[in-house]
């Protein structure tokens, strides 16, 4: 089966239609209707070079037992084959058996001429997330893990299957799994029992799995474990994901190579290493938030994996990092950021010399405004990634936590970062000297950088010029303390970059054709471009063209309101997330109001489960708690900001689709125009995003607002912005306080200012300064002006 698009008649790969890394034709879907009247997810789980070409595998959300998705294969020409052998399922596990020269990827075995023999899932039920070798017999036998605990054996020649255990450590939605060192280690990613546990064992044996493995405390969620063939062991009750060794695909060379395993907490990435036995922990930022929630469904697999020429790359929580493949405790050094994506990517590779992600986009789970789930990968080099959002994270060592006096905290990574800020409190407020002690070259050698006397909050603005791979902190006494970084690379995107790219998009003041409403169709697999007030046409995937449409219907046209959700005030923008009003920068005054077309589209979920706002002329990435409930405004990640009239972007065929358009642009590569000239689309990818310029914007809590003494304002935006600075006014003499707040877990005083009429106080932040929110206090009864301009 092959389905081509072309903008020429030519059938060679160089004709086909190729956007911002994304070749339309590629796309994957999800056919099957597990869901009820709903389709299901469809990501794209792995991908593998073999047997002269690409090979993939998409995916449903819940599928032990199969379904409608399927085993790909892509050649040289960009031909896609989809498989007669496809089982389906939730497959994202991969792996190169080296004695039997085989692919082994979800339920599939391929020998090295592209033959595929497929284990049933009435066989071998589960949700395979994980290959690797064998402890005893590796020539012949490997293990195969499922998300929800299942291990078995699997006979790479026969296909035999033994159940080796069904849930025999603690967490749930496993991830990955490797064996290194006499041992297997399986990672588990969430807190949340799992839909097919249960299948297979009987009430009573259930419970008492339950019951052995049920978390004792909140800070105990997913797992890291290892069984050396007789004893399993717990290594931590953190939320993990990859286990990968130098090995890469294939298994580690040498027994005593070491193995390394990525996953979070709260407080920072982590990342484990295992030398000789012993496990060492590194502690790294976060660029999202996106992943982190207690049940792990929004992370996918974050990978470790091999490119090309010796090069290595992690990708975790929005950020990619260069990774040394020598990384150990000894030799810890270049782990550095790249940058960070809105992609959803479940795995990546190089194949012929380009840099292909995989990816999860368009699902229905908890999205009406979708009606066919659909992802495809994304070709291009590392260089791109350089192009896309800045290497900017968030995390520390300590979050509000007991710490014991002299002894370190667990490293953190600073290597790659130019701008830095440390925030250090004590929460009892009595003095404590906290050394900063720096790895300068990662061999394990810890020299002292600094003390800081801390009784509170102190910010500490590390200097352009320091350069080390790690730091960790000791307290002098045992105290309550928080440690927590803000950290970027300050690779920000001129606007000017992506000009010519977004030119298609009318700008403020220009005549757009139309702001109309996107769906994707499941049955046509067309783009339904829709006014909601009765005019619908189709933007047609098989020919790239405007066609006529059905009318989506009334349910369909609710889901697709264009009514804000948002308001402005005086002061700057307001929304409501989970019973707390928060406050974001202005753009241009135009926003104001509704567009000629109406008001533009506020947040919708582009890629899989997590949702994007346009909102007042800055794009936001923001996280879900669970399906179906509004996003997480609090933790949101600034993107770009524009001066575009952007009505409606959806994500579809694996690009991302924008009306908007000018009436006077011509069609180009990016643009595609109606016969009537009445609709218009831009086609672009969801990374181009950044490439629109870095997050501006003015704007504050207060602005000629009544203030009573002592109490808060509603917190104010602060994270992701470069430049900023803060204007205060007040119409009675008064001290006002500037609290921020730099880990979402409370608010510490930065500093106060004696304010007078008539003499504003206008403060500029050291260049380095980050906090996540800030607001401000007042401790006399005043008509105030708080105004933050960020540049």
């Amino acid at each position: 089966m092959f389905v081509s698009v072309f903008r020429s008649n030519g059938e060679d790969a160089d004709s086909l239609l190729l956007i911002s890394g994304v070749y339309p034709h590629l796309t994957t879907y999800a056919d099957n209707g597990n869901l009820g009247n709903r389709l299901n997810e469809c990501g794209i789980g792995a991908v593998v070079p073999w047997a002269g070409k690409l090979w993939l595998v998409n995916y449903a959300a819940h599928e032990p037992f199969g379904s409608d998705h399927k085993l790909y294969s892509i050649g040289e020409d960009l031909k896609q084959t989809i498989h007669p052998e496809s089982v389906g399922g939730t497959p994202a596990g991969r792996m190169i058996h080296k004695e039997s020269n085989q692919l082994l990827m979800a339920h599939y075995v391929i020998d090295q001429a592209g033959k595929v023999r497929a284990v049933s899932p009435d066989i071998m039920p589960g949700r395979i997330t994980a290959f690797t070798r064998h402890l005893k017999n590796p020539e012949n036998w490997v293990y195969v893990v499922d998300m929800e605990g299942m291990i078995y054996e699997l006979n790479v020649y026969s296909l035999e299957v033994r159940k080796l255990f069904h849930k025999p450590m603690p967490g749930w939605h496993a991830k990955g799994a490797y064996v290194a060192q006499g041992k297997l280690i399986v990672a588990n990613n969430g807190e949340h029992v799992g839909g097919s546990f249960r299948a297979g064992v009987s009430d009573e044996e259930a419970k008492a799995i339950l019951a052995r493995i049920k978390a004792k405390s909140e800070d105990e969620r997913g797992s890291l474990s290892s069984w050396d063939g007789e004893y399993w062991e717990v290594l931590e009750r953190k939320q993990y994901t990859d286990v990968m060794g130098p090995g890469g695909l294939r298994g580690n060379s040498n027994d005593t190579d070491q193995v390394w395993s990525i996953g979070w907490d709260d407080r920072a990435l982590r990342l484990k290493v295992m030398d000789d036995g012993q496990w060492s922990t590194y502690l790294l930022p976060k660029a999202s938030f996106n992943n982190d929630a207690i049940h792990g469904w929004y992370t996918e697999w974050p990978r470790i994996r091999e490119l090309s020429g010796g090069k290595w790359m992690m990708d975790m929580h929005g950020m990619f990092f260069d990774f040394p493949p020598t990384f150990s405790a000894s030799n810890s050094a270049g782990l550095s950021p790249i940058g960070s994506h809105l992609r959803y990517v479940p795995d990546f590779c190089d194949w012929n010399g380009r840099l292909v992600l995989a990816t999860d986009e368009t699902s229905i789970q908890g999205n009406p405004r979708a009606g066919q789930p659909q992802s495809n990968l994304w070709f291009g080099t590392r260089k791109d990634l350089k192009h896309w959002g800045p290497g900017s994270g968030y995390g520390g060592p300590w979050i509000n936590e007991p710490v014991a006096g002299n002894v370190p905290s667990l490293p953190f990574l600073v290597n790659g970062f130019k701008e830095r800020t440390l925030h250090l409190v004590v929460h009892d407020q009595k003095n404590v000297t906290i050394t900063i002690e720096v790895d300068y070259k990662g061999t394990g050698k810890w020299e002292k950088y600094k003390e800081v006397s801390v009784s509170g909050y102190v910010p500490i603005v590390l200097p352009e010029s320091f350069q080390a791979q790690w730091v960790r902190l000791r307290p002098s006494r045992a105290c309550i303390a928080s440690g927590y970084f803000h950290q970027s690379d300050a690779n920000y995107r001129s606007s000017g970059e992506g000009r010519k790219l977004f030119s298609g998009l009318a700008d403020l003041g220009e005549k757009v054709v139309s702001g109309s409403s996107l769906y994707a169709l499941r049955e046509s697999r067309n783009l339904a471009v829709s006014d909601l007030k009765g005019v619908t046409s189709e933007f047609s995937k098989e020919k790239f063209t405007f066609v006529s449409g059905e009318d989506l219907g009334l349910e369909v046209k609710e889901h697709l309101s264009m009514k804000p959700k948002f308001y402005v005030d005086e002061a700057s923008v307001v929304v409501e997330s989970h019973g707390e009003r928060l406050r974001l920068p202005k753009g241009d005054a135009a926003y104001d109001q509704p567009f000629s077309f109406g008001w533009p589209r506020s947040y919708r979920e582009i890629e899989s489960e997590r949702e994007l706002a346009n909102i007042h002329g800055t794009f936001y990435e923001l996280p879900l708690v669970v399906n179906d409930k509004p996003p997480l405004f609090q933790k949101l990640r600034p993107v770009s900001s524009h001066r575009k009239q952007i009505g409606d972007f959806a994500s579809w065929n694996g690009m991302l689709v924008m009306t908007g358009v000018g009436a006077k642009e011509k069609e180009s590569l990016h643009v595609y125009r109606s016969e009537d000239g009445k609709e218009a689309l831009w086609f672009g990818g969801i990374d181009d995003l950044w490439k629109l310029g870095k997050p501006v914007g003015v704007g504050g809590p207060w602005k000629n607002t009544r203030v009573k003494a002592g109490e808060a304002s509603d917190p104010y935006l602060m994270t992701g912005y470069d430049k900023k600075s803060l204007v205060l006014s007040v119409d009675e003499p008064t001290e006002v306080t500037l609290e921020i707040n730099f880990d979402h877990h409370g608010y510490h005083v930065y500093r106060t200012w004696k304010v007078t009429p008539g003499k504003a106080v206008r403060f500029e932040f050291p260049k380095a300064f980050s906090a996540h929110w800030a607001r401000l206090v007042a401790i006399g009864d005043c008509v105030a002006s708080a105004v933050f301009t960020y540049e």
